[in-house]
């Protein structure tokens, strides 16, 4: 097929069937599960079963002597043996100026347990029933603790304390935006609308439960299957700080992965334990997580309760926002927990909406709960929610239409570039236009006709509208690496990680689009900190935005070396070739060559 034909047939924007789709319906997908390591134990977490309790005791004793278990892990040997504490990578100031509250999460409980589900031991055995009958015989002397759930009664005074050194259990105290502004507009208001939100915990629950196998040897140093958004990330979380050994002597292998939703971007307990395990007992371990065990210790997502305020003038025109947010941290600061629930949702606050002032308040609050962490869309989803709710209802206070509020409301085209009150800037936009283009598709019109027609049968009919955006692709700039066989094979190293949403697929069309060819020449390779040099992993949508970027400029640059290189064969100055649809030309001339004849006709391969 020509280089043009390529192009056209399965270049960027074309609809294709995805390459990795035959492997995973034919039950060829390699996912951490799938993998079996020389020698591997089996690995079981014994967890608190309440939500909060003093440890007294753990005797390990009779169940260390069951035949078939290889040792046991209790947080006073990694303690004792220098093992660092989980990070929270996102700390906050508090509106004062002061700094957060930050406290320990060491990977097994040490002195008390603090919601259920706590890692209180770790069982390597030689099967993994044989690991479970044994966390049954672990005798565990808890002393019962009063405990606190919900983050509003957890900030009242006389409160149980998740932890004795935060007064009131408030981990931040954070804000955004002009209270002074946003008091101003509330004053001169002729209408003042306030709702009261609650956005439920979540549990990710992908199809494929969090999964590791952990190796090590004295020699090369670990290496770490697991089911991730991002393997350099993950290595860089456990080397130094935690497991106290350079990132060199890590590799960590992230293959197929079936779902993450943000939630397998972090550092668990569970694989800070088995690493350790592995390298103490001097065999790999491997854990995976029943249904059950992933409900109590996955990061959980959203858990806000949120009070918003919007004034209006006598027009309908927004003045102001207030937001008060209590936002639940449980009991421990996940990676990036705290930034979720501030500055990574809060920006979105004002919506597409032209409000001249604005005023954010977020309180993180320690409860004894399983973490909470970013979870589809990591706070922009939050913050849509709570600006398309109050719109709404301040449309029926008002007596306007859902359309009609937003409307007067948008910020216009001609206001373009528009800065929020809240600090984001639009470059552009016609959001008038893209509601106008809804309403017609959704043939609001007609909708009318639509509900009588349901209540004849006997059926309730609705609709609802809102409007959403979003600020993604966040992260460092992401690197792909291209290299071209003198086969013609192209492989493609990339930093980010899919979870499912076709990366492969993605990847090849760029390359196919640039390169002019066949979509099943190109391989590519994510998620093995062996074979790629750097990455951030894939979150925040910023897989196509930000790793496809780096996969468009690789594959341009690709193609100008071998622009040079063909050049070079057909005895031609560089600026008489002409590079298009997969062949190099001297223009004015019939002499071409194909890039795979360019690849071929190389003394080795082109990389880029």
């Amino acid at each position: 097929m020509a280089g043009n034909e390529v192009a056209v047939k399965f270049g960027m924007g074309q609809a294709v069937r995805r390459s990795e789709d035959p492997r995973f319906l034919t039950g060829r997908g390699r996912y951490t599960d799938d993998l079996a390591l020389p020698g591997q134990a089996h690995a079981f977490f014994l967890r608190s079963p309440f939500a909060h309790a003093a440890i007294r005791s753990i005797d390990v004793s009779a169940a260390r002597d069951i035949p078939g278990v290889v040792g046991i892990v209790t947080g006073d040997d990694l303690e004792a043996d220098g093992i660092g504490h989980l990070p929270c990578e996102t700390p906050v100031r508090n509106r004062d100026g002061g700094e957060m509250v930050l406290t320990p999460r060491p990977a097994l409980a040490v002195g008390r347990v603090r919601h259920v589900g706590d890692p209180v031991a770790l069982i390597v055995a030689e099967d993994p029933n044989v690991a479970r009958d044994a966390a049954e015989a672990i005798e565990v002397d808890y002393d019962m603790l009063p405990a606190v759930a919900d983050p509003v009664a957890a900030l009242r005074p006389g409160a149980p304390l998740i932890w004795d050194e935060v007064p009131e259990n408030l981990a931040f105290d954070w804000e955004m935006g002009d209270a002074a502004a946003a008091e101003a507009g509330f004053a001169s208001a002729a209408h003042v609308v306030e709702l009261d939100l609650v956005n439920n915990r979540v549990v990710a629950n992908p199809l494929e439960t969090r999964a590791c196998i952990a190796a090590y040897d004295p020699a090369e140093g670990f290496t770490f299957h697991v089911s991730s958004q991002g393997a350099h990330d993950m290595r860089d979380g456990l080397a130094e700080s935690i497991l106290r050994e350079s990132p060199e002597r890590f590799r960590v292998v992230t293959g197929d992965v079936g779902g993450g939703f943000g939630m397998k971007l972090f550092l668990y307990p569970e694989y800070v334990a088995t690493l350790y395990a592995a390298r103490k007992f001097g065999r790999a371990v491997r854990w995976m997580a029943d249904r059950s065990e992933a409900f109590i210790s996955d990061d959980h997502g959203r858990d806000h309760v949120t009070r918003a305020r919007l004034a209006l003038d006598a027009d309908g025109r927004f003045l102001a926002l207030k937001v008060e947010t209590v936002a639940n941290m449980g009991a421990y600061l996940s990676g990036a927990g705290p930034f979720v629930a501030t500055s990574g949702g809060s920006r979105m606050l004002t919506g597409l909406y032209a409000i001249p002032a604005a005023h954010v308040h977020v309180r993180g609050v320690y409860t004894n709960t399983q973490p909470v962490d970013a979870y589809r869309g990591a706070g922009r989803p939050e913050a849509a929610y709570t600006i398309e709710r109050l719109v709404d209802a301040a449309a029926r206070q008002l007596g306007l239409a859902p359309d009609e509020i937003r409307r007067r409301n948008f910020i216009r085209a001609d206001q373009m570039p528009f800065r929020t009150a809240l600090g984001q800037t639009f470059d552009s936009g016609e959001f008038e236009r893209n509601m106008d283009d809804a309403l017609a598709l959704a043939d609001i019109a007609g909708f009318e006709e639509r509900r009588s027609a349901a209540r004849r049968r006997g059926r309730l009919r609705g609709i609802g509208l809102s409007t959403y955006i979003e600020a993604c692709a966040g992260g460092p700039a992401e690197a792909a690496h291209i290299v071209v066989a003198r086969t013609g094979e192209i492989t493609v190293y990339a930093g980010t990680q899919s979870n499912g949403q076709g990366h492969e697929t993605a990847y090849q069309q760029i390359v196919a689009t640039h390169l002019g060819v066949a979509p099943e020449r190109v391989r590519v390779i994510q998620g093995d900190t062996a074979s790629i040099l750097t990455g951030t992993g894939t979150g925040g949508s910023r897989s196509i935005p930000v790793g496809g970027a780096a996969v468009d400029v690789a594959a341009r640059q690709v193609l100008e070396k071998a622009r040079l290189r063909a050049a070079d064969l057909m005895e031609a100055a560089v600026a008489d070739v002409e590079a298009k649809n997969g062949r190099f030309t001297i223009v004015g001339t019939d002499r071409s060559m194909s890039f795979e004849e360019v690849a071929a006709a190389s003394e080795e391969a082109v990389a880029f």
